[in-house]
């Protein structure tokens, strides 16, 4: 399974290479349309297809479109497609019946822009590298980039313009980093998205990331494109931690889980009091990890 550099200024001018140059023109908007169009990308095997996706809305509710099968890389190659759209963040999900082909299946999400080609481009100047160059795909254009850190994400363009439903609850990319990368993806996201640090808390409680004799670095975001939340750690996470590319926020946190589990969700972390939060982590038939959670009183 299966989602800037900064411009150095130089002493003196040939003394060393040049840095790229970064994106300023990056409208406010950072190219977003919302975050009901950042979809969470999950690859399951065919044979799970199904399971997934009636796992996906017996516990979340929402509507999927029609399965169909589709070639939506640029090079040869079939899936099983169905974008599910639920209240809680929108998903799609892939069961490829050949072999992936490169530079897909690692991507975390994908995120409708308004420019592709622009995107890309101050996607690029703003420290992202291309994985994948832009291609067409059936309904558009596409193109996966790669930030540091190794956060993998799909660009993406329709043709015509696509209208989904608003979220009753915007969900958080979860983004498990070492204080190696951290800094440098934060500040070259930031200059992309045009996003806001909305905390940034160097001693937030270990529990959180399965460490509970610990403290931890954790950086909440958010901007037009959504939520996100940088976990900066060690990297020595017992599992599942870090294979949770995503956070869901529900009312009811019991009420989901009973849901959940009742259509063959298994409960890997159980429901445990965070700072802000009930959370806990699940796996959904086809071997999907995510965290779900629910608001509570700070």
């Amino acid at each position: 399974m299966k989602r800037t550099t900064f411009l150095l200024a130089l002493a003196l001018l040939g003394a060393a290479p040049a840095a790229p140059v970064l994106a300023r023109d990056v409208p406010a908007a950072g190219y977003a349309v919302g975050p009901q169009y950042d979809t969470t990308h999950v690859y399951v095997a065919p044979d799970d297809f199904d399971r997934f996706v009636q796992s996906l809305l017996a516990t979340f509710g929402g509507t999927a479109t029609k399965k169909g099968a589709f070639q939506v890389t640029p090079t040869s190659s079939k899936t099983w497609s169905q974008l599910v759209l639920t209240p809680a963040g929108s998903l799609s999900v892939f069961g490829f019946t050949t072999p992936v082909p490169y530079g897909f299946g690692e991507e975390r999400n994908g995120y409708l822009v308004t420019d592709m080609d622009a995107a890309v481009d101050a996607a690029v100047k703003s420290g992202a590298a291309r994985l994948v160059t832009t291609f067409p795909d059936p309904i558009g254009r596409d193109a996966v980039v790669q930030w540091p850190g190794g956060v993998n994400m799909q660009l993406y363009w329709h043709t015509a313009k696509p209208n989904y439903p608003a979220l009753a609850t915007v969900p958080e990319n979860r983004i498990y980093l070492t204080a190696d990368s951290a800094d440098r993806f934060v500040e070259h996201w930031t200059r992309f998205s045009h996003a806001t640090i909305v905390s940034d808390d160097k001693v937030a409680p270990g529990v959180e990331i399965g460490q509970p004799n610990a403290t931890y670095r954790r950086i909440r975001l958010t901007s037009g494109y959504g939520r996100m939340t940088v976990m900066v750690s060690n990297g020595q996470l017992p599992w599942p931690y870090g294979r949770d590319m995503t956070g869901y926020e529900v009312a009811d946190l019991a009420a989901t889980l009973s849901k959940a589990n009742a259509a063959g969700v298994e409960t890997l972390v159980p429901a445990h009091v965070e700072p802000g939060r009930q959370s806990a982590i699940v796996r959904f038939p086809g071997g999907y990890i995510a965290e779900i959670h629910a608001a509570t009183a700070s």
